[in-house]
């Protein structure tokens, strides 16, 4: 019978079916932060339970440090860190945590570090693990019930889902990349129109992309409402993968008539440099278009519409390239891979922030942030006027550290989510590709960083 990629990974880490028509499933790695574990560790602690594979666990530090290397963390967080350093000492898992060299965003880190290959189970009580399917691994989130039953057996309780497929196919125009590939998909599928779903990305769009494009799509597809995405490993997977685990690569795919329950097609050629509008990431529209009238006049989308216009502030028919921003931010889980910030300096080379914006970039981790120094991108940055930071972290991503946008502040943002709140009481996210962070940067306002591409010498 054929199947799937997602079926194909699902059968192969099944270790039983269980009478409820769910499935325990065994977890290749498991990956935890500083602050989704502290109550699996307790749980742990309740039941006189220990970890049964220490070293089939990583601990990095990301969500509530600081990123600026003179700032110490605050009491709150500095418990955070402190209990996540005790437990993984006492349970033997390897940790990154802050001054490590190797330390970072997990997301980031995993990939950097040869942790991920075709064919694994990856599992993190972070939603945007779904980023490892860029390898053709099938990562997810989880809560921390569940993270305790995996730091104790290895295994999860797990349904299987159902498959779609997002057949992407064509050249993408000029200043159009990964980033505006998954919003347009949002855009078009909606924000949890893929509930229910493990979302396979196919086409000759998707197999030109590079690994960081390919992660990036697949981080964001959980804004879909997908528990998982993935992309055919391909030998742009097998050269990204490193260390030991490079020998064992095998080739990971669907059958060629393998049926999904979904089929979307989109054509590449549509694709413009995409900008969120609104408070859900499928509220967007291209760079050079105006803020939509409701498409589905149901009430609930009406309300929802209107809602998101009170909060961001913003009227139908307005020019999104009128609307000026007080922050940039590039980093995050999505977008602070080496590509990303030489994309962003490309355009910021030679050109200045506009005067009153407060703009920083967080390199996703230690090593990208030296490698970037090492070519010079620091320099790019600091010149134009951004603030580089030194420590790697979730940063502005969320207003979970002292990275936070203030009541009624815009920030054009390279980050995955634009929720209310999710980057400060008050805040209004801008959702949009680091290249499209620093155009926004240099303008004030929302820009279209095709001017930029196009002007001579850039």
């Amino acid at each position: 019978m054929s199947r799937t990629l997602y079926d194909k990974l699902v059968d192969s880490h099944k270790v039983q079916d269980l009478p409820d028509g769910e499935m325990l499933l065994y977890v290749d790695l498991h990956v935890m932060n500083e602050y989704t574990s502290p109550q699996a560790f307790s749980g742990l602690d309740e039941k006189g339970l220990s970890v049964w594979r220490p070293e089939a666990h990583l601990a990095v530090v990301d969500h509530v440090n600081a990123t600026r290397s003179s700032v110490a963390p605050d009491a709150e967080s500095k418990l955070l860190i402190d209990n996540l350093s005790n437990n993984c000492k006492r349970h033997q898992i390897a940790l990154y945590g802050l001054g490590d060299p190797r330390q970072g965003i997990e997301h980031v880190v995993v990939p950097e570090q040869g942790l991920v290959a075709p064919g694994m189970v990856i599992a993190c009580g972070d939603s945007h693990t779904t980023t490892y399917g860029a390898f053709g691994a099938l990562g997810f989130g989880i809560g921390t019930s569940e993270v305790e039953h995996v730091l104790a057996t290895q295994t999860i309780r797990y349904r299987r889902m159902k498959n779609m497929r997002v057949n992407i196919n064509g050249a993408l125009a000029p200043g159009v990349g990964a980033k505006d590939i998954i919003m347009k998909v949002v855009q078009l599928v909606g924000a949890g129109g893929a509930n229910g779903y493990a979302v396979e990305f196919a086409g000759d769009t998707i197999r030109a992309q590079s690994i960081t494009g390919r992660m990036t799509i697949c981080n964001m597809a959980v804004e879909l409402g997908a528990r998982a995405a993935l992309i055919a490993s391909d030998e742009v997977s097998k050269a990204a993968v490193k260390g030991d685990i490079a020998n064992t690569v095998a080739v990971w795919e669907s059958d060629s008539d393998a049926q999904f329950d979904r089929e979307v097609d989109l054509a590449a050629g549509d694709i413009a440099p995409l900008v969120s509008w609104g408070t859900s990431p499928d509220q967007s529209v291209a760079v050079n278009e105006c803020v939509p009238e409701i498409d589905t006049p149901t009430p609930k989308a009406q309300e929802s519409h209107a809602r998101a216009l009170q909060y961001m502030g913003l009227s139908v028919g307005t020019q999104l390239t009128e609307i000026a921003i007080d922050r940039a931010f590039i980093g995050s889980c999505t977008n602070s891979r080496i590509e990303d910030l030489r994309a962003a300096a490309k355009v910021l080379k030679g050109r200045k922030v506009a005067e009153g914006i407060t703009a920083i970039v967080v390199p996703g981790s230690n090593l990208t942030r030296m490698i970037a120094e090492s070519e010079g991108l620091d320099k790019v940055f600091r010149e134009a006027g951004f603030d580089w930071r030194e420590q790697s972290g979730c940063s502005m991503c969320l207003a979970m550290n002292d990275d936070i946008a203030m009541d009624g502040e815009r920030v054009a943002s390279s980050t995955n989510r634009n929720f209310e709140g999710r980057q400060g009481r008050g805040a209004r996210t801008h959702l949009m590709s680091p290249a499209m962070v620093a155009a926004a940067a240099i303008k004030g306002r929302i820009a279209d960083v095709r001017e930029y591409l196009n002007e001579e010498g850039s």
